[in-house]
């Protein structure tokens, strides 16, 4: 970054002259030290995984997730500064709320993630805020089907097949990559999310941390966003850390 120190990131609302807001890039950067965040769109729904990293052992098991709902049918994990995500997840809450009690019917995936990331790209215009230090996954079933996007700390975002973000993203985009997306069934797409939260988990320099899951499926959740059943999990992280343990052994061999 070549213009740093000549005043260019010291606001929010100013360019640097090779066309840069240093800002983003900040926050960015904030959602690269985070726990990886995957999203997997499925035949009949969208799993959402998330590595909640875990600072101390004395915090209470469960608390501060980095999973939420934002509506019935919706549901978003991000990986960056808690406090941010929570803001996110509220903005998203009323958007939906206000959508429901003015049209009598739930919002859909696309018009929600379309609110929310302007309201994100509003706080990258001001120098009186700063950028939100989150990327999230957006996920849900509307009337059209599943729907998976991912808003970035600029406010761009992408519809996806399969999308991820945090320290862990490009080995968890190399797994995805590998899946049948989107053909992949609800229950296959679970232990597949638990499979590549684990491969992008650096055991030798990150922290301990909590595997969260969560989906929304017709199938499954009758089209609600919802925690997958602790046996669910507890299976899928059984066969993620023993498919990890055989791939330590093979290298261990080599």
């Amino acid at each position: 970054m070549t213009s740093i120190g000549t005043g260019y990131d010291l606001s929010n609302s100013v360019f640097s002259p090779d066309g840069r807001n240093f800002q983003v890039e900040y926050a960015s950067k904030a959602v690269e030290s985070d726990g990886t965040a995957i999203g997997i769109k499925c035949a009949d729904g969208i799993v959402l995984a998330v590595e909640k990293l875990v600072s101390s052992k004395l915090l209470v098991p469960g608390a501060n997730k980095k999973i939420q709902t934002i509506d019935r049918h919706v549901g978003v994990a991000y990986s960056g500064l808690t406090p941010d995500g929570r803001h996110f997840v509220s903005q998203g809450r009323s958007e939906a709320n206000t959508w429901r009690r003015t049209y009598k019917v739930p919002i859909g995936l696309n018009t929600l993630t379309d609110r929310l990331a302007g309201y994100v790209q509003a706080y990258t215009l001001y120098s009186s805020v700063r950028p939100f230090g989150i990327s999230a996954i957006v996920g849900g079933v509307d009337e059209s089907g599943p729907h998976l996007y991912m808003i970035e700390p600029s406010g761009a975002y992408w519809g996806f097949l399969g999308a991820a973000t945090g320290k862990g993203r490009q080995a968890a985009k190399s797994e995805l990559e590998k899946l049948d997306l989107p053909n992949i069934s609800a229950r296959d797409a679970v232990k597949a999310a638990a499979k590549i939260i684990y491969i992008a988990h650096d055991d030798s320099k990150d922290k301990d941390f909590e595997l969260e899951i969560s989906w929304v499926s017709e199938s499954e959740t009758k089209g609600l966003h919802e925690f997958v059943p602790k046996e669910l999990l507890e299976e899928a992280e059984r066969l993620a850390k023993q498919d990890d343990d055989d791939e330590d052994e093979e290298m261990e061999e080599a």
